[in-house]
């Protein structure tokens, strides 16, 4: 009895240092940033599985959202409401766009890359409106692939 509570405890410390270890990643919406109007900032972070982003309302009038198609398989489709702060954990390996819908086409978006980006030619044959077609260009041009290019 003593082995298996012994087992079962070395279990869960082992479970909380995995938790332990995850980062969390704090992105603004802004009405003005370093790269222009409408912006996340950062717009694109690279992070591990099991890691958090906190996208924080920092100007009002915005929300943060998955882009439908650039999310990788498995990975569920969130919304945030208007003026509040959303966190999403990113559970599984690949690229997520996110935008914020009353200003996604002046270019109001990110990128998020989780590990091996293995839905990164799904997610870069979405088309977008405006702005944001060059924004994601640009923020495809960060990812561990393109640099291996």
């Amino acid at each position: 009895m003593k082995k298996r509570i012994a087992i079962m405890a070395l279990g869960a410390v082992m479970a909380m240092a995995g938790a332990a270890g995850a980062a969390e990643f704090e992105v603004k919406m802004l009405n003005k940033g370093e790269k222009g109007a409408m912006v996340f900032e950062p717009d694109f972070v690279r992070a591990a599985p099991g890691d958090t982003v906190r996208f924080v309302p920092t100007d009002k009038g915005h929300n943060a959202e998955s882009v439908k198609g650039m999310l990788p398989e498995g990975a569920e489709a969130f919304k945030g409401k208007f003026n509040e702060e959303i966190v999403i954990t990113l559970d599984k390996e690949g690229v997520y766009g996110i935008k914020c819908a009353p200003h996604y086409a002046m270019g109001m978006v990110a990128l998020i890359e989780v590990g091996e980006p293995g839905n990164l030619d799904e997610a870069e044959a979405v088309k977008h409106p405006g702005k944001a077609k060059t924004v994601f260009a640009e923020l495809f041009g960060l990812t561990v692939a393109a640099k291996q290019d």
